[in-house]
């Protein structure tokens, strides 16, 4: 990740006690070095009296910080600066492509870093570079494009890769689509390069079905996930946001314990189970909800601002520290 401007200090926050104990883990399984940080003084397994530092707050846009008509209101906008300013470190972790990140940020108010492309890509907002991409492969895209068809007749595709966003005839008009096309036709024809991810959908099919096809059909070659259930997200192997978050806090020298993320979908859960604490949107999907450590607000009511409110309160001591809504594990 060579190209990066990494601020070389940080002032942290101390997180006191957010959540208490800890959930059973899902997903990745923490490394040596991981577990070394886990169990030192002041992370997850240093007791009950340690103090949790919290370095880096990652946040998925769609469903957690976006409300539903893509806008934060002025509390969250409010909630980001005063973090930075306390010396946390925001990220946008997100299914999106950095064109539509960057289409979004007057409105965010967001610098730095984003994880795009559900950790495929790291693009700095500040130079509007990309700094870190891993692909899918055309060959492996291709092959699955041709498993899926055979697995699910009718199945529609669209795909991004560097030029932008395109589709097959099929795919139709929605939100979800891009105004501006790179491209339009069959991805067979027309993957050449390697590609961010693959999208499919299917008009009739029930969509657990769908992706669990999609599965089975990317094997080991890919990894296959969503952000909305109404479209299949199928990224190179081992791309993940777990994959990309953990790579920029490398390179910022953060522990998964100094750690927070915020997620309200499948595709955040490796994320979560990878950050020292996680918590989820009270309008997150089911197994997000029982997979985090903390409950907050929903998208529309402010649930990532009432996170960072708390977790700069918690400097002032345990009275100045407002409950989330619904406290997970212990």
């Amino acid at each position: 990740m060579a190209g990066l401007d990494w601020p070389e200090n940080f002032q942290p926050v101390p997180l006191v006690g957010i959540g208490g104990g800890r959930r059973p883990r899902t997903g990745p399984v923490p490394g040596p070095a991981q577990r070394d940080a886990a169990n030192a003084p002041g992370g997850p397994g240093g007791g009950e009296e340690a103090v949790r530092v919290i370095r880096v707050v990652a946040s998925d846009l769609d469903g957690t910080l976006l409300r539903g008509d893509l806008t934060v209101s002025e509390r969250t906008r409010a909630a980001i600066h005063d973090a930075r300013r306390a010396g946390v470190t925001f990220v946008a972790v997100t299914g999106r492509p950095p064109r539509s990140v960057r289409s979004l940020n007057d409105r965010l108010g967001l610098e730095g870093i984003a994880i795009c492309a559900n950790g495929a890509l790291v693009y700095d907002l500040d130079s509007d570079t990309v700094q870190d991409q891993t692909l899918l492969a055309a060959e492996a895209a291709a092959r699955i494009v041709r498993g899926l068809r055979e697995a699910a007749p009718e199945v529609a595709f669209a795909w991004e890769d560097a030029e932008g966003f395109s589709c097959e005839p099929t795919w139709g008009r929605d939100p979800l689509t891009p105004t501006n096309q790179a491209g339009f036709g069959d991805p067979l024809e027309l993957v050449r390069a390697p590609l961010l991810k693959v999208l499919a959908r299917h008009p009739d099919m029930d969509f657990d079905e769908l992706a669990e096809r999609a599965r089975q059909v990317a094997g080991d070659e890919a990894v296959v996930t969503w952000s909305t259930r109404q479209v299949v997200e199928v990224s190179a192997a081992g791309v993940t946001k777990a994959y990309a978050l953990e790579r920029v806090c490398a390179r910022l020298g953060v522990a998964p314990a100094e750690v927070l993320a915020i997620g309200d979908m499948p595709n955040d859960l490796t994320m979560l189970a990878w950050a020292g604490r996680s918590v989820a949107v009270a309008n997150a999907d089911p197994e997000v909800l029982a997979a985090a450590d903390e409950v907050t607000a929903t998208n529309e009511d402010d649930g990532v601002a009432l996170i960072l409110e708390r977790l700069l309160a918690s400097r002032d001591g345990p009275a100045r520290r407002a409950p989330l809504r619904t406290p997970r594990g212990g």
